[in-house]
C-alpha cells in the first residue's frame, strides 16, 4: 500500500473521530454552536498553517472571482448542509447519517453536470443507483408480519439528505471558485465566510446565549476541539496528500469508508446495537461511491 491510499485510509479514521466527536458534543450543548464553534477552531488552525506555510495569515492575494465562489461555497455547506448534518447527528447517530452522506458523489456529480456541463457515464448513473440501495438497507426495515418502515425518524433522514445536498453543491461551487488555487486557501475562505454569516445570524435567531452556554461546557468543548483538528485541518491535510499520490477516484472511494469504520467503536465502546443489514447496506453504498469516483 502506498502513501497515497495510507493517506486516504488516514482521512477516513479522522473524519470517524471528527463525526463521532460533534455527535457527542451535539448532544450536550446543541448541534447550532458546535457548528459555529468548530468553525472558529478550525479557522484557526487553517490561519497558523497558512501563516507558517505561506507567510500570510489570511488568503488575501486571492481574486475577486475566488472570494465570491468560495464564500457561497461556504455558506451552502458548511451552514446551510451542516447544520442539517449536524442536527441529523443528534436525531440518528452520525454512523447512520454518515451512510446517507454517501450520497455526496452522486449528487456532486449531477449538480456539476447540471452547472459545469460534465458528463455522466452509465457507470455513474450505476454507482447512484447501487448507493442508494445501500442506503435503503440502512434506513428500511421489515418486521416479520409487518410492512416494510422506517428504521430511523423521518426528521434525521431528511436532515441528512439536506445536509449531503447542501455538501455536494458546496463542492461543486469551491470547484468552480478556486481553478488552480491552493487548496488549504480555499478552505480558509470557505469556513471565513460561513463563520461570518454566523455571527450574523446567531443574534437575529435567538442562539447567542447557547453558544455562550457551550463555551462554558469544558467536556463538549474538548470534543469539539477535537474533532475540528482532525477534520478541517488534519482531515482535510491527508485527503490532499492522498489524491495528490493515487488516482482521485481511488482516494474518494477509501475516504467514504466512514460509515463502515463508525460500526466498531458504536459497538464496543458506545455499546449500541447495529443491524446485520446497516453493515451490509453501508458497505454497498460505499460500493456505489466507488463507481461513481474510479
Amino acid at each position: 500500500m502506498g502513501i497515497g491510499e495510507l493517506a486516504a485510509f488516514g482521512t477516513a479514521l479522522c473524519w470517524t473521530v471528527t463525526v463521532m466527536s460533534f455527535e457527542a458534543a451535539g448532544r450536550r450543548v446543541g448541534s447550532v454552536p458546535v457548528n459555529f464553534l468548530r468553525l472558529l477552531a478550525g479557522l484557526a488552525f487553517l490561519t497558523v498553517f497558512s501563516l507558517i506555510s505561506r507567510g500570510k495569515a489570511l488568503p488575501l492575494d486571492a481574486g475577486r472571482h475566488a472570494w465570491i465562489w468560495l464564500s457561497l461555497s461556504g455558506i451552502v455547506g458548511f451552514v446551510l448542509g451542516d447544520l442539517c448534518l449536524f442536527r441529523a447527528f443528534v436525531l440518528i447517530g452520525s454512523r447512520i447519517s454518515m451512510v446517507i452522506f454517501t450520497l455526496v458523489p452522486p449528487i456532486t456529480a449531477v449538480t456539476s453536470w447540471a452547472i459545469l456541463g460534465e458528463t455522466l457515464s452509465a457507470r455513474t448513473w450505476l454507482g447512484m443507483g447501487v448507493t442508494i440501495a445501500g442506503i435503503s438497507l440502512v434506513v428500511l426495515t421489515k418486521p416479520r408480519g409487518e410492512p416494510m418502515r422506517l428504521a430511523h425518524p423521518l426528521g434525521g433522514i431528511l436532515l441528512a439528505l439536506l445536509g449531503s445536498a447542501g455538501q455536494a453543491v458546496g463542492l461543486v461551487l469551491s470547484k468552480y471558485g478556486m481553478g488552480d488555487m491552493n487548496a488549504f486557501s480555499a478552505t480558509q475562505i470557505r469556513i471565513a465566510a460561513a463563520a461570518v454569516t454566523f455571527l450574523l445570524v446567531l443574534p437575529a435567531i435567538g442562539f447567542t446565549g447557547r453558544v455562550r452556554r457551550a463555551v462554558s461546557n469544558r467536556t463538549a468543548m474538548g470534543q469539539m476541539t477535537l474533532g475540528a483538528f482532525f477534520g478541517p485541518f488534519l482531515g482535510v491535510s491527508l485527503s490532499l496528500v492522498a489524491v495528490h499520490n493515487v488516482e482521485a477516484g481511488v482516494a474518494a472511494t477509501i475516504m467514504a469508508m466512514v460509515p463502515v469504520f463508525l460500526i466498531p467503536p458504536e459497538v464496543l465502546i458506545m455499546g449500541k446495537r447495529v443491524r446485520g443489514l446497516e453493515v451490509l447496506g453501508a458497505l454497498v453504498a460505499v460500493g456505489g461511491v466507488a463507481l461513481v469516483s474510479l
